[in-house]
This record gives C-alpha cells, sequence and structure tokens, in this order.
C-alpha cells in the first residue's frame, strides 16, 4: 500500500462559516474538535433598543448626542443630560431602575454577553488589531488593543457576523478607526469584554460592546453601535452615538459541533481495466462532504460526495491527490494519497491446434461428406504420390518377380 499523509488544517468557522485563518499539524494523531457556534447575529432581545446602558451610573459631559434609549439599572443616576451645554436623546428618553423594561434589558444582556463568551474562537492569541484586516467569525484574545491613529478593516457581506472576545480589556487610542467594506453591517459586530472597554478621544469605532464592568468613551468619539455595560458606569464626553437600526434578528441558539476528521490513512492501488471502489472516511458533526483540490485521480476514476472512489482505471501510472473534508462552519481537513495504477496482465495466447483428420477426411473437417479440400468425392487421403504411379510400381514389381521366377525353371529344364 503506498503510504500517504495527512495535512490537518483547522481552519475558521465563524458564524457565517467564512474562513479566518488556520493552524496546520502534521498526522493523523488529532482527533475531531468540538466547537460552540451560533448561525447568524447575537440576540440581544430588549437590550437591543438602548443605545447605552449600565448597571451603575450613566454620566455625560459636554452635548453628546445618542440616537436611541439610554438605560439603567440597578442604578438611578443618569447625569449630564440636563442643563446648557446638554447631552440629549434622540429616539428615546432616559430610563431608570423604575422603568421594568431596563430591569429586563439587563437579564438579556447578560444572556447575550454568556452566549458571546461561549463560542468557540477559530483565531486565538489576538492581541494588537492596527492594520488587520478580517474576515467574518469569532477572534479572541487577553487584552485586545486598537492603537491611535490605526484602522482595523472588517471585511464581509450585508449577513457577515464578527465576535470579538476580549477576556480582560479592550482599549482605542485616540483617532482610531474601524471601518466596514464590502457591504459589513454594523448590526453585526459584538465585542464581549471581560472587565471594561476604553474608547479614545476622536475616535471612530463600529459594533455593540458588552462589557462585564464599564465603559468609558473619550472626547468627540463617533461610536456606531452600543455601549451596554453590566455592573458598572458608562461615561461619556462630547460624543456621538447611533445606534444600529433594522438589524436581523438572531436566533441566539447555539449548536455545538465537532471538526471533521479524517479517519483514512491509505488507498488501495489499482490495475487498468479492473473495476475499483475505496473510501476517504470522514467523522464530524455535521457529515463532511470530500473533494478533491489538489492534483487528480487516476484517469477513469471518481470520488463521490462522501468520499467513495470508483470507477475503472484507463490509464497505468501514479497518481498523488489531495482531498479536503469540509463540514462548513466548523472548518476542514486535508489528506494527501498516492494511487499506483498497474498496467492490466498480460494474458498468453494459446497456440492454435489443428486436429488430425480421420478416414475419408481432409483437415477442412468436410470428411463427413466423403470430400477432400477440392471438393472431389471419394479420393484418398494425400500420401504424396499419385495414383497412376502407385499402380505403374505394383505393376513392375509383379513383372520383376515374374521373371525370376521363369529364369531357374528354364535352368532345369
Amino acid at each position: 500500500m503506498p503510504s500517504s499523509y495527512l495535512y490537518r488544517r483547522i481552519s475558521v468557522a465563524g458564524l457565517t462559516g467564512l474562513a479566518l485563518g488556520s493552524a496546520l499539524v502534521l498526522g493523523f494523531s488529532s482527533t475531531a474538535q468540538a466547537a460552540i457556534v451560533l448561525d447568524g447575529p447575537i440576540n440581544l432581545k430588549t437590550a437591543a433598543g438602548y443605545a447605552v446602558l449600565a448597571g451603575s451610573t450613566v454620566t455625560n459631559t459636554g452635548p453628546t448626542v445618542v440616537t436611541g434609549d439610554v438605560g439603567l439599572s440597578p442604578g438611578t443616576a443618569i447625569d449630564g443630560f440636563e442643563g446648557e451645554p446638554a447631552g440629549s436623546f434622540v429616539l428615546g428618553t432616559g430610563s431608570a431602575r423604575t422603568d421594568p423594561d431596563v430591569d429586563q434589558a439587563k437579564i438579556d444582556l447578560d444572556q447575550a454577553f454568556g452566549v458571546a463568551k461561549s463560542l468557540t474562537p477559530q483565531a486565538k492569541g489576538l492581541s494588537q488589531l492596527a492594520g488587520k484586516t478580517l474576515k467574518p467569525g469569532v477572534y479572541s484574545g487577553g487584552a485586545l488593543d486598537l492603537s491611535s491613529g490605526d484602522t482595523l478593516t472588517l471585511d464581509g457581506g450585508a449577513a457577515s457576523v464578527w465576535v470579538f472576545q476580549a477576556a480582560s480589556t479592550l482599549v482605542t487610542g485616540s483617532g482610531s478607526r474601524i471601518e466596514l467594506i464590502n457591504g459589513a453591517s454594523i448590526c453585526n459586530v459584538f465585542w464581549q469584554v471581560g472587565s471594561s472597554a476604553t474608547l479614545g478621544s476622536s475616535s471612530t469605532f463600529v459594533g455593540t460592546i458588552m462589557a462585564q464592568e464599564s465603559i468609558s468613551v473619550g472626547n468627540a468619539a463617533v461610536i456606531q453601535g452600543r455601549l451596554l455595560a453590566s455592573t458598572s458606569a458608562v461615561t461619556l464626553i462630547n460624543d456621538t452615538i447611533v445606534r444600529p437600526s433594522d438589524c436581523t434578528t438572531g436566533s441566539g441558539e447555539t449548536t455545538e459541533t465537532t471538526t471533521p476528521e479524517i479517519t483514512t490513512d491509505s488507498l488501495d492501488d489499482a490495475t487498468v481495466g479492473t473495476p475499483y471502489e475505496d473510501t476517504v472516511a470522514t467523522e464530524g458533526t455535521p457529515t463532511a462532504t470530500v473533494t478533491v483540490t489538489e492534483g487528480e485521480l487516476p484517469a477513469g476514476l471518481v470520488i463521490s460526495e462522501n468520499g467513495t472512489i470508483t470507477g475503472t482505471p484507463t490509464t497505468p501510472g501514479t497518481s498523488t491527490f489531495t482531498v479536503t473534508a469540509s463540514n462548513g462552519d466548523t472548518g476542514d481537513v486535508t489528506a494527501t494519497y498516492t494511487i499506483v495504477t498497474e498496467a492490466a496482465p498480460v494474458v498468453p495466447t494459446p497456440p492454435v491446434v489443428e486436429t488430425p483428420s480421420g478416414p475419408g477426411q481432409t483437415g477442412s473437417g468436410q470428411g463427413g461428406s466423403g470430400q477432400s479440400g477440392s471438393g472431389q468425392g471419394g479420393s484418398l487421403a494425400a500420401t504424396g504420390f499419385e495414383t497412376g504411379g502407385l499402380i505403374a510400381g505394383a505393376l513392375a514389381l509383379l513383372a520383376v518377380g515374374f521373371a525370376l521366377r521363369i529364369r531357374p525353371a528354364r535352368r532345369r529344364s
């Protein structure tokens, strides 16, 4: 059997199933990995209506403009939205603990925070985000940072989703920017922050921040998204916060899946003209689809989605090819195989054996009619002598014998 090699590539599986990055591991020792994925954006439920939501206080300095509701629970002090200069609410009014809707929004925020935290990241260990262009998916790191004056670009379509997991803090520098390209939506960018978030002055930020503790925003920052703090304060200074609208609501349901695993270590060799069947077997949930992504199968063979290779080889030779097993959101794996196709075995041609002719038969097998190959009936089998010659020879022998017999008789007389 030819040897083969498995290149296990744990590709990113974001919420939309688009790749973020990959890790390459050689060998068959790896096993399928479980992953928690979410189909669609995180469902904030009633918290989605708030541009600013806090636990202890909401404090503002200067003419901050908030498009969306401002809520607080369990605290009761929303300060800085009265007098001159004063912040303003657009599309909403300041809500305090006495409003039962805010209590429910805080409950929904905590649930959404838990969902975001539970998702399996496909790109880990992130720290500095400056200069990166990221496809949709789940990204995690200890402390996430975007340097002053630098840009993070999110590249994806209208349904693409990004979830950033910061185990501790999220910090953006002054003048930093987050940009969306190719139709990406501010509705579908989420930042789950384990402690507190700090946004620099004059920065442009995109997405919904769900911070376990506090959120502090520098002077003249622009936020296209939401500032949602669970236990502590939200602090604003002459900022602009525009809550996303007309967003698609996610189901909020997570699913546990497993990355595909290729379990076949080698494939059988083949022979020209002999029907062939072997299978690249896989494991994982959902079931993986197997395709040839590099090289070619031996001529005459094809592979089905479930990894079964069938057909009748037509050409001898050696074929090396790579197959990829993918089950969508949870990534893919690859394996490289070699199939040697042998030439068809040579079958010796048996010698031609002539059947002897019987009496009255010729080599043409028509003796049953009593005819020779010339079609003349009643002829003797060929002897190398003509019939006339045989008769003449016989008469000559008789004459010699007769002469010998008469000569002694003359002598006696």
